[in-house]
Parts: C-alpha cells; sequence; structure tokens
C-alpha cells in the first residue's frame, strides 16, 4: 500500500496545483494521498494558506475526491502551534470535514520576550541568526523551548499526527548542541512519553534526508528506538512540496525502520487508521 499522508500545494507553500499531486500519486500507484497545507498564522508569513483562502482549499480538496474516485484522497491541515498566538485545533476539527491534522513546531517561542525562531526553511542563516538573537545564543535554553512548545502541543492539542518531532536539529549538525546529551535524551524521553498517551501517531518524516537538510530523518534513529519501545503508532510520510517528491525516501525509511524492529507502519483511512506491514 502506497501513501502519503504530509503534502503541501500551492495553496500555502507547495509548488504546484493539488491536481498535479494527484495525477502524480495516480502514476505511481498511490492508495491514497493526503493533502496538509499550513493553516493561517495571525502575522505576515509566505508558508501558510491565507485566512481568506481556507473554504478555497477545502472545496478543491473535497471536489478532487469526487473527480478521482479511484484514489483516496485526505484532507487535512498542518497545524503550528505557537502558545498564545495560533488557533485550537478543536476549531478546525469542527468548523471543517477534516480527516486528520499534523501538529507542528516551526516557530519556536521565547516565552521571556514574546519572539519567535523560525527552525525550517531553505535558509540556514534564519536558524543562526535566531538562536543568537531571540535566545541569546543559549541552545540549552532555545531547544528546551521548543521541546516544551512540543509537549504542550501533544497535551493539549492531542493531534492526529506530530510532525517531524526532532525539526530543532535540522540546522544544528552538531554546532550548538549534541543530541547525545542527558538533558536533551531526557526532553526527547519526557516528549514521548506524553505522545504515548495520547493515541498521536508520530510520522517518520523523509524530506530532510532527500533535501540534504539533515544525515537522519525527522526523528532520528535514536528517538525510533524509544518510540518503537513505547509501542506508538508511525506512518512513513515525505513532506512533498513538489510533485515528484511524493514517495521520495519511503525506501530507505522502510528499511531503517525495520532493521530497528518496526513491523508496520499506519495509514489515515475512512474512519480510523490501518495497520500496513513494512516486509
Amino acid at each position: 500500500m502506497l501513501f502519503n499522508l504530509h503534502t503541501h500545494s500551492n495553496f500555502s507553500d507547495g509548488s504546484s496545483d493539488p491536481e498535479d499531486y494527484i495525477k502524480e500519486a495516480v502514476s505511481q500507484g498511490f492508495d491514497s494521498l493526503g493533502f496538509s497545507d499550513h493553516s493561517p498564522v495571525p502575522f505576515e508569513n509566505k508558508f501558510a494558506i491565507p485566512q481568506e483562502s481556507l473554504d478555497e482549499y477545502v472545496d478543491t480538496i473535497l471536489a478532487l475526491k469526487k473527480k478521482y474516485p479511484s484514489l483516496s484522497i485526505l484532507l487535512a491541515f498542518e497545524v503550528d502551534y505557537i502558545p498564545g498566538l495560533t488557533q485550537p485545533f478543536e476549531l478546525y476539527r469542527k468548523t471543517y470535514a477534516l480527516d486528520y491534522l499534523i501538529g507542528s513546531v516551526h516557530l519556536v517561542k521565547n516565552e521571556a520576550s514574546g519572539k519567535l525562531w523560525f527552525i525550517d526553511g531553505p535558509d540556514i542563516s534564519i536558524y543562526d541568526n535566531g538562536l543568537k538573537e531571540i535566545f541569546s545564543g543559549d541552545a540549552g535554553l532555545a531547544v528546551t523551548a521548543y521541546y516544551r512548545q512540543l509537549q504542550e502541543m501533544i497535551s493539549t492539542q492531542k493531534p492526529d499526527i506530530i510532525g517531524h518531532l526532532d525539526k530543532i536539529k535540522m540546522y544544528n549538525r552538531d554546532r550548538f548542541f549534541s543530541e547525545q546529551e542527558p538533558w536533551y535524551g531526557k526532553l526527547v524521553e519526557e516528549t514521548l512519553d506524553l505522545a504515548a498517551g495520547t493515541g498521536s501517531v508520530i510520522e517518520v518524516n523523509t524530506r530532510g534526508i532527500y533535501k540534504k537538510r539533515s544525515e537522519t530523518l525527522f526523528p532520528g534513529p535514536e528517538i525510533l528506538k524509544k518510540i518503537r519501545l513505547r509501542n506508538i503508532p508511525v506512518t512513513i510520510t515525505s513532506d512533498a512540496h513538489k510533485p515528484h517528491e511524493l514517495s521520495l525516501g519511503f525506501g530507505e525509511a522502510a528499511k531503517i525502520l525495520l532493521n530497528l524492529g518496526f513491523k508496520s507502519t499506519w495509514s489515515k483511512v475512512a474512519g480510523g487508521w490501518k495497520e500496513v506491514g513494512l516486509d
């Protein structure tokens, strides 16, 4: 079964019309495809759906569901969680006929100043400058803020899927902190313990690998071992921003998961989740 639940079209920061992704999915033999464009955030940006385009996005995906009955097309949002700024996830669930929600942290809030550190995007200097300017170069403080924000999202919003759990590492490259340090491991353990109690699925995101922005998956192998020990379900996603990216890295991710002892991944289907064997 071939599927991807993390897909961005030109309604947010993807490159192409949703139908282009569907045509590519059909050509690759996909069974299902989930659209998860970024929901609005309350400040000027270039990555999220504008508030005034939300209904058009939803209507477009719902219309495409009817147009392509042979492909299971799913409607979702990737919702940023920023305490005190973004909308509660439940608001989207109540307003729209969504199949699921991905909860992610791309902007880390410094609670003392209210300023936001953007940890994503193609420009590493934004990561570096943000760490310096917003957290005074204190990586421990910044990374702790990231995981605390992620933990708050998991416990209060209960997303269906937790997006790229260790995204904070992407531009670090062992320059500012080590993932092997005990304090970092403790933050990860706390986060996974919360996730295990909510029923959320953790995505295994391949984008860092195929875009050559990370040497490992999001999350990396050490965290994946901890996820397996807790029996938390996972789903492999490509976080596609272009049609040809829909299944990039899937084979490598499946091999890594099998080597770590995982037997299956999970796909969202009407009415719930479906377990899919990896071998």
